[in-house]
């Protein structure tokens, strides 16, 4: 009976984790509209910002899924403003090298980049944190999640999304949930 109870908890958690990634996931193609109507100099700050709301979603799963204290929760969203920089300079520098490929091929091999990049740099950052495991095997599925994830992208620019988008949500959701899982008490 207690194993039903846990395991209703757990599914019931991730599935709170999965509808905060959704909700972030929304929240990041919207952000970048917002923040060209502000005064000052576009940069990476702009990024950092974008990033902010999946950052948010890190930071709670970290500090309710492990064993860390509030200082590793921080930096953890730390790593996933960092983690989305690097991921979207990973995808733009895969797009750029691929000049005179079709543009849905571009678009494909720019997306599994990223969601590489960007799910290998969170596993990394938060592996070394105090309560993060240590070995390979509980980031892999989140790494895997991350790339395929990442291929959302070509769909994203064959259907011509701009405001929205099919890449952040599922990306944040189900990488969310992965981090989770990786980070079992």
């Amino acid at each position: 009976m207690t194993d039903a109870i846990t395991a209703d908890a757990s599914r019931n958690e991730l599935l709170k984790i999965a509808g905060g990634g959704l909700v972030t996931g929304m929240l990041t193609p919207l952000l970048p509209a917002l923040l060209d109507r502000l005064d000052g100099p576009p940069g990476m700050w702009q990024l950092a910002v974008v990033a902010l709301p999946f950052a948010v979603l890190v930071f709670v799963v970290v500090l309710r899924r492990s064993t860390d204290p509030v200082w590793a929760a921080l930096l953890a969203a730390v790593i996933t403003i960092i983690a989305y920089i690097a991921a979207v300079n990973a995808a733009v520098y895969a797009d750029g090298q691929m000049a005179g490929a079709a543009k849905a091929m571009r678009s494909l091999f720019a997306g599994l980049t990223g969601g590489l990049v960007g799910s290998g740099v969170m596993a990394l950052g938060i592996a070394l944190l105090p309560a993060g495991p240590r070995k390979a095997a509980p980031w892999m599925p989140m790494l895997v999640t991350g790339t395929f994830c990442g291929s959302l992208l070509a769909l994203d620019t064959s259907l011509g999304l701009d405001r929205t988008s099919f890449l952040y949500p599922v990306w944040q959701a189900a990488v969310g949930v992965r981090l989770a899982l990786a980070l079992k008490r």
